[in-house]
């Protein structure tokens, strides 16, 4: 099943600076996630774009909004529609007129699956915190203590172990540190602590 995308421009130009409303991205989650984990997946994403966007990029609260909801509604069509993922929820943001940044974000959130390429610091942070968040969160589950104490080298300690959480792509995690330029003990240790909070 490919899921190739076979375009690379997304969205109108004339549409920029335009979002859902925060009622509205949840209502579209619920509407289409029906698979609760999948949900708290794309819930943690959200809470680490904009935790991200505030700390590190300081940026304003209708910026942190929009790169909230490029993690927020990420995965929106997988649970459902699987052999359309990314290609329905694309063409739902298309029709609502929403900022083309964030729809190309979330486009360009797996390139190997994709064929899209991320190129704003807002596509590369979706693609870097995507895998490492529910790899992160796999990791919790199986600690008695949870997040509590969790550190850095426990968790490079489990990326090694490529029969934990198989399912994950420990090369989409090292491709999407390089294309940000960010050291994977930084980007794991801002997971770490941001996604503490938001465990359930």
């Amino acid at each position: 099943m490919s899921l190739q995308l076979n375009r690379s421009s997304f969205g109108d130009p004339a549409n920029a600076g335009n979002v859902l409303s925060q009622n509205e991205a949840d209502e579209l989650l619920n509407n289409w996630v029906l698979n609760e984990r999948l949900k708290l997946h794309m819930k943690q994403v959200a809470h680490l774009m904009k935790s991200w966007a505030k700390e590190k990029e300081e940026l304003n609260e209708a910026d942190q909004w929009r790169w909230q909801m490029a993690g927020l509604l990420h995965d929106a069509d997988w649970d459902q529609w699987p052999d359309q993922h990314c290609k329905k929820i694309i063409e739902e943001l298309e029709t609502r007129k929403v900022d083309p940044e964030i729809i190309h974000a979330i486009a360009s959130h797996g390139p190997a699956h994709f064929g899209v390429e991320p190129q704003t610091k807002m596509d590369k942070m979706l693609f870097a915190f995507d895998e490492l968040s529910g790899f992160i969160h796999a990791y919790s589950l199986m600690r008695p203590s949870g997040y509590e104490g969790m550190d850095v080298k426990g968790v490079k300690k489990r990326l090694k172990d490529k029969a934990f959480a198989a399912s994950v792509s420990r090369e989409d995690i090292n491709d999407a540190a390089s294309r940000c330029g960010i050291a994977l003990d930084e980007l794991i240790g801002f997971v770490i602590a941001h996604q503490s909070g938001y465990a359930n």
